[in-house]
């Protein structure tokens, strides 16, 4: 076989496993954890607004910010890595 041939092969095995696939990965688990939003859980949207829900629709969550104010957001727009960071924030304190 031919050496470039070989290469390239090479540079798309490199490009697969260490950029498209870890970014399919973190696309599922995104995915899950938006499936998994539920009445209670406290979030931050990728906007960074802090709430916590009160309602979820399909593609819709209503999130409670202070008291009686609550805002409509996308299921999209609630944010894993913010949440988790809120989370690992709480347990410090």
């Amino acid at each position: 076989m031919d050496p470039s041939i070989l290469l390239m092969i090479a540079m798309f095995a490199v490009i697969f496993f260490f950029f498209i696939r870890p970014q399919q990965k973190k696309a599922k688990e995104q995915e899950l954890f938006l499936d998994e939003l539920t009445k209670g859980d406290k979030v931050v949207t990728s906007s960074g607004i802090i709430g916590k829900i009160t309602h979820v629709d399909d593609h819709v969550v209503t999130i409670s910010l202070d008291g009686k104010t609550t805002c409509k957001f996308t299921k999209g727009a609630v944010s894993k890595e913010m949440t988790e960071a809120l989370a690992a924030a709480g347990e410090k304190k």
